[in-house]
């Protein structure tokens, strides 16, 4: 004899029964992630005229879409000397914004910025060109180079993974802040103190005439220095009393010529 069973006491079995699923397949898939990359809806336009072929110091630059840029190499950062002036843009430059410039790369454009000696890792806002130093892939604001770590150095080695286009507004934030583990790399060059101070290094010459000639070029606030022992004579210009101050000397001793100039102090 067949028993039948009432449609609703039918429908309640098998909805706790999908219930029962669904929930276990939550428990064992994947599980969100903090930090994720920020989503953008609406994207700015691609400024007009930013896309262009240009050439700075006799090299061409091609700015293009880069879906897949992933680089390695030294980021540096510029801030109060450029406050508020327009970027590649028309945007204004805000130094404690999470913004950078880059040389190829749409504008805006999003990347995330990882220091590759502690970890920490942000999402910035790229609408200015540059830098156009020979080994250096991003110019960071002073707030993201901060961010980063890297602000007291001047310089550091960064990966560059480009996200996508930014909103109309910002897009720059913190990611991963702790710092963590990291392989060694190549060590940055020394880095000098005094009395709280920072400096700048011209550059690091075998003869010390020649580092003492370009002493005298750069001025009474440039002096020759031993580099480490090792017979090698640094130039160093300075001291200055904050790492702004420090970075308006940098760029006017990249201006006289000296491109690999760098912000130093103590770690």
């Amino acid at each position: 004899m067949t028993v039948g069973i009432p449609v609703k006491l039918l429908r309640s079995v098998l909805f706790a029964a999908l219930a029962s699923l669904a929930v276990a397949a939550c428990a064992g898939g994947p599980r969100p992630e903090t930090g994720r990359i920020p989503v953008v809806t609406d994207p700015a336009p691609i400024v007009p005229g930013t896309m262009r072929p240009y050439q700075i110091r006799g090299r061409w630059y091609q700015p293009a879409e880069q879906p897949g840029y992933d680089e390695t190499g030294l980021a540096s950062w510029y801030g109060q000397q450029f406050n508020g002036r327009p970027t590649a843009t028309g945007e204004r430059f805000d130094m404690n914004a999470m913004t950078a410039a880059h040389k190829t790369l749409p504008l805006p454009g999003l990347v995330e910025v990882t220091n590759l000696a502690n970890g920490r890792r942000i999402v910035v806002r790229v609408n200015d060109r540059g830098p156009f130093v020979d080994g250096r892939i991003i110019d960071l604001s002073r707030g993201s180079a901060e961010a980063l770590g890297l602000l007291a150095a001047g310089v550091g080695e960064v990966r560059v993974r480009y996200l996508g286009r930014a909103p109309r507004i910002g897009g720059g934030t913190t990611r991963q802040y702790a710092e963590v583990a990291a392989p060694p790399r190549t060590p940055v060059p020394e880095v000098r103190q005094e009395n709280g101070a920072f400096w700048i290094q011209a550059g690091v010459f075998s003869d010390r005439r020649a580092a003492r000639r370009v002493a005298d070029q750069l001025g009474e606030r440039a002096t020759v220095d031993v580099a480490m022992g090792d017979g090698l004579f640094r130039v160093l210009v300075g001291p200055w009393p904050d790492p702004d101050a420090a970075e308006r000397s940098r760029q006017a001793v990249i201006a006289r010529g000296y491109a690999d100039a760098l912000l130093i102090s103590a770690r």
